[in-house]
C-alpha cells in the first residue's frame, strides 16, 4: 500500500489473505472473460461495424444503420435471434415492462416462479409489497393481465414440483428473475434458468419464458437464450453497457417477440424501423465491447468483499468460492449502524462524489428507507461499484459493480476502514 490511503494493518493484513483466497477464482472469471470478450469481438465483426455506425440520427431515424448494427451485435454477444437496443429505454424496469406489454393481452396470465418480483416491478404489474392489489396507474392488472405467483421453497430455491402442479396450457408466460433483488435467495445460473424453461414449455408448450436478466450479463460463458429462455430484458448502465453507456436497455430473444415489443417502445406498424439514436450510438458500441471485462472485473471484486468480510467473521452470499449468477455480493452486516458506515466507506471510494455522506431516504418504489452509496460516472449505474440497502431485517449490504479490480479493491477497503473508525467492525 501507497501513503495515499492509510489503512489499519489488521484491514492490510485481512486483504492480503483475502486476495490470496481468491486467486484460483481470479482465474476461472479470467477465462470466462477471454470467452466472452471473444464472443462480443466476432459480434462486432459479423455486423461490419463501422465508423459511419456511429453517425448520430434526428427526427424519426429513418434508415439508421447504427441503430440496426447495434441490435444485430448483441443479437449474436447474447446467443439471442434478435436484440432490441435503444438508449431510450430510462431504466431495467422500463425495459422489463416494455417486454411485459409487448407480448401479453387482456386475460392472459403472468406467472412468477421466483417468488415476489423486485420492487419497482411491483407496481408495473400492479401489485402491492404487501401482496395487495395497486391498480389505476396502467399497471398490467389495469389491462385485464392476471398475475400468479409462486413462492420459492425456504432454501430460497425454485419449486419444482409447486411449478408442475401450478403451471397449465393456459398460462401465457412464465416469468423468472434471475439476480436476488433485495432478498438472500441464491441467484439464478443459466443451467437452473434452462432446467425452469424446459419444464415451462413441457407443461405449457405455448408459453412464453421471460427472464429478468440484470446483473447477470456475461457472467457465465452463455446467456440464458441458449437454455430455451424466450425473452430477456435488461439495462445497459449495468454490465452490457460495460461503465460507457449513459443511459439504456435491451430486449433480447425469439424475433417474433423482439419485434411486438419494438411496436410497445414506438408504434405499431412503424416499431423499431423509427426512432433517432442522436449521437449516441458510438457509446453504447464502446460499452458493449467493453462489457466483458468490466463486467469480469466487477465479479473480481465481489470475490475479494465476499473473503474479505468473512475473515472478519461476516455471513455472506455467495462465498468467495461458490459459483455466482450475477454480480452482486450480499453482507450481513447485522444492524443499521454498521450498514450506513458500509454504505458511507464505499462511497468515500468513489471517483466521483466521495466527499458525499450517504444517508438513508425515502426512494421511489421503495417500501422502506434506503441507504445507497454511488459515486459513479453515470447517475445509478451499478456496473460501478456501488451498495444499496433497504434500513431493515436483516441489515444486508448489496454490492455490485468497479469499472475495474483495483479500484473496486480499494472501495471494499475504505468500507471496512469507515466501519473500524466507527467502531462497528467485526463479529
Amino acid at each position: 500500500m501507497n501513503s495515499c490511503f492509510e489503512f489499519d494493518k489488521k484491514i492490510n493484513d485481512a486483504a492480503e489473505k483475502a486476495e490470496d483466497m481468491a486467486r484460483e477464482i481470479f482465474e476461472k472469471i479470467n477465462c470466462t472473460t477471454e470467452q466472452n470478450q471473444r464472443k462480443m469481438l466476432k459480434a462486432f465483426q459479423n455486423a461490419r461495424v463501422s465508423e459511419s455506425h456511429f453517425a448520430a440520427s434526428t427526427g424519426y431515424g429513418y434508415g439508421d444503420r447504427g441503430r440496426d448494427a447495434l441490435d444485430e451485435v448483441f443479437a449474436f454477444a447474447l446467443n439471442a435471434e434478435d436484440a432490441l437496443v435503444r438508449h431510450n429505454f430510462v431504466s431495467g424496469t422500463h425495459t422489463i415492462a416494455t417486454a411485459l406489454f409487448g407480448v401479453l393481452r387482456p386475460g392472459d396470465t403472468m406467472l412468477s416462479v421466483t417468488g415476489i418480483p423486485y420492487d419497482t416491478l411491483q407496481g408495473v404489474i400492479g401489485i402491492a409489497s404487501d401482496g395487495g392489489s395497486a391498480c389505476g396507474t396502467g399497471t398490467l392488472r389495469d389491462f385485464g393481465i392476471r398475475y400468479e405467483q409462486l413462492d420459492l421453497l425456504e432454501d430460497g430455491t425454485v419449486d419444482y414440483e409447486g411449478m408442475r402442479s401450478r403451471i397449465t396450457p393456459d398460462i401465457r408466460m412464465v416469468y423468472i428473475q434471475r439476480s436476488r433483488g433485495y432478498s438472500l435467495r441464491p441467484s439464478l445460473r443459466c443451467g437452473e434458468i434452462e432446467k425452469i424453461a424446459r419444464l415451462a414449455h413441457e407443461l405449457a408448450p405455448n408459453c412464453i419464458v421471460m427472464l429478468d436478466n440484470c446483473y447477470g450479463e456475461f457472467v457465465q460463458e452463455y446467456e440464458p437464450t441458449v437454455g430455451n429462455v424466450d425473452l430477456m430484458a435488461g439495462s445497459l448502465i449495468k454490465n452490457p453497457g460495460g461503465g460507457i453507456a449513459p443511459t439504456g436497455g435491451y430486449i433480447a430473444g425469439r424475433h417474433e417477440l423482439v419485434e411486438l415489443c419494438s411496436y410497445r417502445l414506438t408504434t405499431p406498424g412503424t416499431g423499431r424501423e423509427i426512432g433517432c439514436t442522436l449521437g449516441h450510438n458510438r457509446e453504447l458500441f464502446m460499452g458493449a465491447f467493453n462489457a466483458p471485462h468490466v463486467t469480469g472485473e466487477a465479479l473480481k471484486t465481489a470475490v475479494f468483499a465476499a473473503a474479505f468480510f468473512e475473515l472478519f467473521g461476516y455471513d455472506v452470499t455467495p462465498r468467495y468460492d461458490e459459483p455466482r449468477a450475477d454480480i452482486i455480493e450480499s453482507i450481513m452486516l447485522g444492524g443499521e449502524r454498521e450498514l450506513i458506515a458500509f454504505c458511507q466507506g464505499i462511497q468515500q471510494g468513489a471517483p466521483v462524489d466521495s466527499f458525499v455522506v450517504p444517508e438513508p431516504w425515502d426512494m421511489p418504489g421503495y417500501d422502506s428507507k434506503v441507504v445507497m452509496a454511488a459515486g459513479a460516472f453515470t447517475l445509478g449505474a451499478s456496473i460501478e461499484l456501488s451498495a444499496d440497502a433497504p434500513l431493515r431485517e436483516p441489515y444486508a449490504a448489496w454490492m455490485q459493480g468497479a469499472l475495474n479490480y483495483h479500484s473496486g479493491k480499494l472501495g471494499v477497503l475504505l468500507a471496512a476502514q469507515k466501519m473500524l473508525s466507527d467502531g462497528v467492525l467485526g463479529r
